[in-house]
């Protein structure tokens, strides 16, 4: 059976690391870059980071005042199951094609979530990708898991 579809909630850059970054009426995917304008953008197997708006009300629930942007992801999405994805799988929204390349991270640093809330959700939910095929994506836009 075919997981359901997901839709994109948000899409968002940041100018420097370490800061949250902020929703963007839409963001342009470059293969073997990431999102264009980002200050994360380069090679490697992070280009693109994605957190599902389900694990933002996570620590909404905690009191916290956080939406999408604000763990640095640059697309948050519902009604996909982002860790239960594994690497090598792929999501689609219209000509972007993202490859999944790891799951959860090391934080080296506590970031100022953490000392808010005594927890962040990046560590274990926030999910990597490479961009395979670029494109333009807005909040709004439909996205899948490609079989």
């Amino acid at each position: 059976m075919r997981p359901p579809d997901g839709r994109i909630i948000a899409v968002c850059v940041s100018g420097k690391k370490g800061e949250k970054k902020v929703p963007v009426p839409f963001v342009t995917l470059v293969p073997s870059l990431g999102v264009d304008q980002d200050a994360h953008a380069g090679p490697g197997h992070r280009q693109v980071s994605l957190l599902a708006v389900e694990s933002i009300a996570k620590m909404k629930a905690k009191g916290l005042s956080v939406g999408p942007g604000d763990f640095a992801e640059n697309i948050t999405v519902e009604g996909i199951d982002l860790v239960a994805l594994r690497p090598g799988e792929r999501l689609r929204s219209g000509e972007a094609l993202l490859e999944i390349t790891q799951i959860g991270k090391e934080c080296h640093n506590r970031c100022a979530i953490y000392y808010q809330a005594g927890d962040c959700v990046m560590p274990k939910e926030g999910v990597f990708a490479r961009v395979l095929h670029g494109g333009t994506l807005r909040a709004g836009d439909p996205m899948v898991i490609v079989d």
